[in-house]
């Protein structure tokens, strides 16, 4: 019983690893599409305040 806890305490901080490791892969890919289509969404939010 004893050794169960210790590899569950064990997987917690692979897993902290593991769920940091995603966020900041989630925030790259994020910033890489904002970046890519920023442009885009600017000259449409420009062209729609343009014809108003």
């Amino acid at each position: 019983m004893r050794a169960w806890f210790v590899s569950i305490r064990n997987e917690d901080g692979q897993a902290l690893v593991e769920y940091s490791l995603i966020l900041a892969l989630v925030s790259v890919a994020a910033i890489a599409i904002l970046t890519t289509l920023g442009g885009n969404i600017v000259n449409t939010l420009t062209a729609v305040a343009n014809a108003l």
